[in-house]
């Protein structure tokens, strides 16, 4: 089974930069996006041979996350049941036979870190709604979680220490969500691996010069670590600041 997530910053944008090009030669069995920015009425786009789900934020234009599957999923939920992280569109979770896919962006903790303390908020909840799920079934995890984990994870550590996505605070609560049972699916194929990011800043000649960070990851429950074939960064997929990221998985 091949998963591909993609944060787009903009579907609409996106598609006038040759996403469905990409949608198309990937063939997907599961694709999600993330900032999509938009309510589903407010284009008549066409995935055909996907079932679709749409969490969209209540402000228009933000944040937004979508699922395009090409099984019907055994049930769809939306948000975490928390009611004021669920006003901004982040998360949809799909069942599936043998896991639940969520398919999450995650808040970023924004200039001058005016966020980082919801950001600590939204992760100890995410953290337990995921362990919460798992008791059912395993799980996998994708989408845009706003953080570089480790110094391997960006190109610049030193001078981003306190920068949102590679503060301290957010760096420990990915650790501590890996250290409850889940894998980094990437760092497990390639733990050693440098200049592998997923986003790079308009700024400057970044992705050019591949001054990044890879803040886009697929997880998994660790019980499927077995099952894992490959994981993937497809940098040189144009059309967001974000490129897509993917994960080959033995379903059965």
């Amino acid at each position: 089974m091949k998963l591909i997530s993609w944060n787009v910053n903009g579907l609409r944008a996106c598609m006038n930069k040759g996403f469905m090009d990409f949608f198309k030669k990937i063939d997907a069995d599961i694709f999600c996006i993330q900032e999509s920015k938009m309510q589903k009425d407010q284009a008549d786009f066409c995935f055909e041979g996907y079932y679709e789900f749409w969490n969209s934020a209540e402000k228009k234009g933000y944040s937004g996350v979508v699922i395009f599957s090409k099984t019907n999923p055994l049930s769809i939920t939306y948000d975490m049941g928390i009611e004021h992280h669920d006003k901004e569109g982040r998360i949809i979770c799909a069942e599936f036979n043998e896991f639940y896919l969520v398919n999450v962006y995650t808040p970023n903790s924004k200039r001058e870190l005016e966020r980082l303390e919801y950001r600590m908020e939204w992760e100890d909840d995410f953290k337990n709604y995921l362990k919460n799920l798992e008791k059912t079934k395993p799980v996998i995890v994708c989408g845009d979680l706003n953080v570089a984990h480790k110094e391997i994870d960006l190109k610049n550590p030193k001078t981003n220490r306190r920068n949102a996505g590679f503060t301290d605070e957010e760096r420990e609560k990915m650790s501590i969500l890996l250290e409850s049972g889940f894998v980094d699916t990437f760092r497990y194929f390639y733990p050693t691996l440098e200049g592998a990011y997923s986003w790079w800043s308009y700024m400057g000649k970044a992705r050019a010069n591949n001054t990044g960070w890879r803040i886009d990851y697929f997880l998994c429950s660790e019980i499927l670590s077995k099952k894992l074939i490959d994981a993937k960064i497809y940098p040189e997929i144009l059309g967001s600041d974000h490129c897509p990221v993917g994960l080959e998985i033995n379903a059965k």
